[in-house]
């Protein structure tokens, strides 16, 4: 019998190609922006052949030198895990096999597969002694119906804080955009959260563990809103909005102090993750800061995304041309494949192929992997917006979710 023929690249060949280079490039010698090659990768894979069997020949690479520290590697085996690509199982658990279990990226991408073949792995992992490998292999079991999710309650508090940072970013920020946790999770979600002191952590494990059933959270976070430190009551407020998940707009005005305090990012990356779901949800008191980000040519990766919740959710006819001048007459080369995405997404289809059309062979990796997907977009391979917010984290800012 004859072996099934892989399905035909959608993918335009020149992208293929760039994309193949790129990846054996980096394989040699690790590039400056290897996170950026990662986001386009992890983008466009699933729709060319070549490109999914370079990821497994890189996969198998990587767990050969113990390279799991790489953000390629991370991306690689999430991405070919959640794609339950068969040839990824035997790396997996190769590298679960490992004295750390190939470290927090190994575990996040085994928590999103289905293949059986990991169970084993991830229930010796579970008794590691260090805590933090422990918790992530319990989070990957409980994903997979395989813990109820005890022995990660017992082991959370012995997490470091440090570590905690580094299980957020790297373990469970990716569960925001995914089928919640099963109820088991809850307690040591819990135990998490009560050592955190940074808030948009802790609203990362608070909305995690709402998902997962914890009635608890929406009114802690009530309380710190009312008889918190002064000081910290409007950001307390906002936390109380997005728990509530509620139509009624928060009675807190949002600044840029407060809302990158409510992202799950470091600080220093300022974030404003939170502005964009504030004005997702209509929130009209989020129009002055998106006016302010707004105020000349789009120029940055937040003034985009600015003016595309500004035209869509609130109708400012001027924003919308500003992402056409983008398009258009943009500057930043890096930054019109986005703004292409962002009219595509509101209704402007043939000036968005028009301009995604030359921008797949753009020379910057993140306008080749928007103008791709736009072109995917049009021809029924995507669906649903485009700009949203794990995509831009993946491909623009260069941050794994």
């Amino acid at each position: 019998m004859s072996e099934r023929a892989e399905p035909v690249s959608v993918l335009r060949e020149a992208a293929v190609t760039r994309l193949v280079l790129e990846l054996r490039s980096a394989l040699k010698r690790k590039p400056a922006r290897e996170a950026w090659l990662g986001g386009a990768l992890r983008s466009l894979f699933l729709h060319a052949p070549e490109l999914r069997r370079e990821l497994v020949s890189a996969l198998e690479l990587f767990v050969r030198r113990g390279s799991f520290d790489r953000p390629l590697y991370a991306v690689i085996a999430r991405g070919l895990g959640e794609s339950r690509d068969p040839r990824a199982t035997p790396l997996l658990v190769a590298a679960l096999g490992t004295e750390d279990g190939g470290g927090l990226a190994t575990l996040a991408a085994a928590g999103h597969s289905v293949q059986a073949a990991l169970a084993e792995p991830l229930a010796k992992l579970a008794g590691n002694r260090h805590a933090h490998i422990a918790f992530a292999a319990e989070v990957a079991r409980v994903a997979r119906g395989e813990s109820n999710g005890a022995h990660a309650r017992a082991v959370a508090p012995m997490i470091k804080e440090a570590h905690r940072i580094a299980l957020c970013q790297d373990v469970l920020v990716s569960w925001t955009w995914r089928p919640a946790l099963a109820p088991g999770i809850v307690p040591a979600l819990a135990a998490l959260r009560g050592a955190e002191r940074h808030l948009g952590r802790w609203l990362l494990l608070a909305e995690l563990g709402a998902r997962a059933g914890d009635s608890t959270v929406l009114e802690e976070a009530r309380e710190q809103a009312a008889v918190g430190p002064s000081g910290t009551r409007p950001a307390w407020a906002l936390v109380s909005w997005a728990l509530e998940a509620s139509e009624r707009p928060p009675g807190t005005r949002p600044n840029l102090e407060l809302v990158t305090r409510l992202s799950d990012r470091p600080t220093a990356d300022k974030d404003l993750s939170f502005l964009f779901r504030l004005a997702d949800a209509g929130v009209e008191s989020s129009c002055p800061l998106l006016r302010h980000l707004t105020r000349g040519p789009l120029e940055q990766v937040t003034a985009v995304r600015a003016a595309l919740c500004l035209a869509r959710s609130f109708g400012d006819d001027r924003a919308r041309l500003q992402l056409t001048h983008a398009v258009e007459k943009g500057q930043d080369e890096a930054l019109r494949g986005l703004a292409t995405a962002a009219l595509f997404d509101l209704g402007e289809r043939e000036r968005a192929l028009s301009a995604a059309d030359e921008l797949a062979h753009s020379a910057k990796l993140p306008t080749l992997t928007f103008g791709n997907l736009v072109l995917l977009a049009a021809s029924g391979r995507e669906s649903g917006p485009l700009v949203t917010e794990p995509r831009v984290r993946r491909i623009q800012l260069g941050w794994w979710p």
